[in-house]
């Protein structure tokens, strides 16, 4: 939790301003066309408390932070930021929703807008404004923004990190492949060969909002599999979810033990520490490794690649996405509005994608020029994520459904039930079928 107060936006301005220089001096790169602005008179007095998901690499917050004091150094605006952790966003939000009390704005995942939509302002001059500017809005950036069947902007999407292999190119070489293999039956092999020569890969069932979801969901779609179809009809109890099944328990074999119970920063610290050579994750793992001396020689064997097709013929993946909501109940409607657009702004928005990599990959196409892409070759698999297909409760509507399931892990304990031992993958699918028809009605 931290209020910033006047002195203390001026100290993080100057301390960051050597830091963030060469970045901004990069923001010429990014094309943005002479478009109004909408005109947000922020009103007298103005404060606003920003909610919003933990840093997982270092730069996110303090990147944040300083853009946040720009903001309130030009405005006059007080603003307060909290980071909590990923699994209680969801949680405040709720509150925050139902008691009409808390934060203005809230930086939850991307279906949360959809949850709480009655009690959110519409963002559709903020979101057209920054699309007509930046050279429009991604697949996801439109999909989590847009409220369902309508052109209504309820939330403004800053970003997603996506899932890809992370892997040791000694360790995948050593097993006998060059690159890692589209095919279920060779990258299974793929995996068994690295456990033959004790450097398993590793994939969380753990309810972990980011590795846990992404893995299921993989498991699920490569096999051509899905929760629900277009119209929101659960059909996940199909044969292409029993072969995703059977296929997930013969992967499990080739992990280390713990994975079942791993959260979003243990495939992290296993990977760290050499027990783990092959995972799913975003850019952050590379970026810690690549930053500490101690583990420079890991980061110089790690490389990423999508995750397999399988059957479907493109890496089924979505992006774990931060989208920005502005509550009703705030009395500063403009300043909120003000404030998201300020932080996409490319002076705001570049110096912190740089600095964290490409961590939360941009949700506006001019970006595309900014530097971080061609920093590191490492980083390109991560370029599009915010253009991948596919969304949590894919192929349905991104809705209250959608959002609930997510949260209440239908598709990863389905498949953990499976990889444990504790359920035939045609009895697990019949409870996650039985689950999901709870919340789409």
């Amino acid at each position: 939790m931290q209020i910033i107060t006047r002195r203390e936006a001026l100290t993080l301005s100057v301390a960051g301003l050597a830091a963030a220089a060469m970045a901004r001096q990069a923001t010429a790169q990014i094309p943005a066309a002479d478009t109004a602005a909408p005109k947000l008179p922020v009103e007298n007095g103005a404060s606003l408390r920003i909610l919003r998901p933990a840093r997982f690499v270092e730069p996110d917050e303090v990147i944040f932070r300083e853009n946040t004091a720009r903001f309130q150094q030009q405005t006059g605006v007080q603003v307060r930021v909290d980071f909590v952790g990923w699994e209680d966003i969801r949680a405040q939000t709720a509150v925050t929703a139902n008691t009409g009390t808390g934060p203005d704005i809230v930086l939850g995942w991307a279906e949360d807008p959809h949850i709480f939509v009655d009690k959110l302002i519409e963002l559709s001059d903020i979101a057209e404004y920054l699309g007509k500017r930046y050279g429009g809005w991604k697949f996801l950036g439109e999909k989590f923004g847009k409220k369902n069947g309508s052109n209504t902007w309820i939330g403004i999407p800053f970003g997603g990190t996506s899932g890809p292999v992370v892997y040791r190119e000694s360790a995948v070489r050593e097993a006998g492949y060059s690159a890692i293999p589209n095919e279920h039956d060779k990258f299974l092999d793929l995996c068994r060969k690295l456990r033959a020569a004790n450097k398993p890969a590793g994939f969380t069932l753990g309810n972990a909002v980011g590795d846990g979801n992404g893995y299921a969901n993989w498991l699920v779609w490569s096999h051509g599999g899905m929760l629900v179809d277009e119209e929101g009809k659960v059909v996940i109890n199909s044969k292409q979810t029993i072969e995703a099944l059977k296929y997930a328990a013969e992967l499990q074999k080739t992990f280390p033990p713990g994975t079942l119970s791993w959260g979003d920063v243990s495939n992290n610290r296993a990977y760290a520490a050499n027990e783990c050579f092959l995972t799913q994750n975003g850019v952050s793992l590379y970026f810690a490794l690549k930053n500490d001396p101690a583990t420079a020689a890991i980061a110089a064997d790690t490389n990423h690649a999508p995750m397999p097709s399988g059957v479907i013929g493109s890496a089924p993946q979505s992006a774990l996405t931060i989208n920005a909501m502005v509550f009703r109940h705030t009395r500063f409607p403009n300043a909120a509005k003000a404030y998201l657009a300020f932080m996409m702004e490319r002076e705001q928005y570049d110096p912190w994608l740089q600095k964290c990599l490409g961590y939360w990959a941009h949700p506006l196409n001019a970006y595309d020029k900014s530097p971080v892409w061609d920093s590191d070759p490492k980083l390109a698999v991560f370029r599009d994520s915010m253009n991948n297909r596919f969304w949590n409760g894919w192929k349905g509507p991104i809705n209250q459904a959608a959002a609930t399931a997510t949260a209440e892990y239908v598709m990863v304990q389905m498949c953990a039930a499976v990889a444990s031992g504790q359920a035939t993958p045609e009895a697990a699918a019949r409870e996650a079928e039985r689950r999901a028809k709870r919340y789409y009605r």
